[in-house]
């Protein structure tokens, strides 16, 4: 079975789109579940008509047998799974900096939608994931992901074996460094928590007839969120590094 009616143009769409779409379908933003799916189809469209004259030399002359056509197909699936997983991957230090923020001051049970994650999660996660996908635009970091996909065509030539275990061990990196930067995010909040209860706790053996659980909470929320609103701007700036520094080992 071959398809030796298409046009080559449209064989080097096809395999283009398919590199180009998977990338869409998980970059930050732009890939969010909330986003609607004719919107990311048309962006993927419109980003391969604009990238599809660069990318046609890679491929060269493209066989229409089926069964050459599909591994090239998977193969431009994977690479852009890839790069658009790294992306996405980054994105998770918010929310486990969120988490963590949330645990701290009292605001665990606080949970609301996260657009960019598709999944419940504490309202600190998706506040700080929303105001990374401003900044990312503001600053023009998304011309990152636009640099990473002209790169990827030199990084990973259509028609080799991607390095699988390369990608796995990127993977795995990307996750432990996420959760590394997660962690330092939060590290003030950390502190905040561990002298505030125990502050707490000697306040409740000291005065126990005074109803520690009411007086507390609202100053644990009240100073957490004097805390984020000092310290919001410099946890954004230090992501924003960690992202860009991330993302430049697609750009050669």
């Amino acid at each position: 079975m071959t398809v030796t009616f298409l046009p080559q143009a449209a064989i080097l769409f096809l395999l283009t789109f398919s590199r180009l779409g998977s990338m869409v379908m998980l970059l930050p933003a732009f890939g969010d579940v909330n986003v609607p799916m004719r919107i990311r189809l048309v962006f993927a469209l419109a980003l391969t008509f604009v990238f599809f004259p660069l990318a046609e030399g890679f491929y060269g002359q493209v066989s229409g047998a089926l069964n050459a056509l599909l591994p090239l197909i998977g193969g431009e699936v994977l690479v852009g799974l890839l790069v658009g997983g790294t992306a996405r991957l980054l994105m998770s230090a918010l929310q486990v900096a969120g988490t963590a923020m949330s645990f701290q001051m009292g605001l665990s049970y606080a949970q609301s939608f996260d657009p960019s994650q598709g999944v419940q999660g504490a309202i600190l996660g998706s506040f700080l994931s929303v105001v990374a996908a401003t900044l990312i635009m503001v600053t023009d970091l998304h011309h990152l992901f636009l640099a990473a996909i002209r790169d990827s065509y030199t990084m990973f030539k259509p028609g080799t074996l991607p390095p699988l275990g390369d990608f796995t061990q990127l993977a795995v990196d990307t996750i432990a460094s996420s959760f590394r930067v997660g962690v330092q995010l939060t590290a003030p909040f950390l502190v905040f928590g561990l002298v505030f209860y125990l502050g707490v706790g000697i306040l409740s053996r000291l005065m126990p007839q005074v109803q520690i659980f009411f007086v507390a909470m609202p100053a644990n929320i009240l100073l957490g969120l004097t805390m984020l609103m000092l310290l919001l701007g410099a946890v954004m700036m230090w992501f924003l590094d960690y992202f860009t520094s991330s993302m430049q080992i697609y750009l050669l």
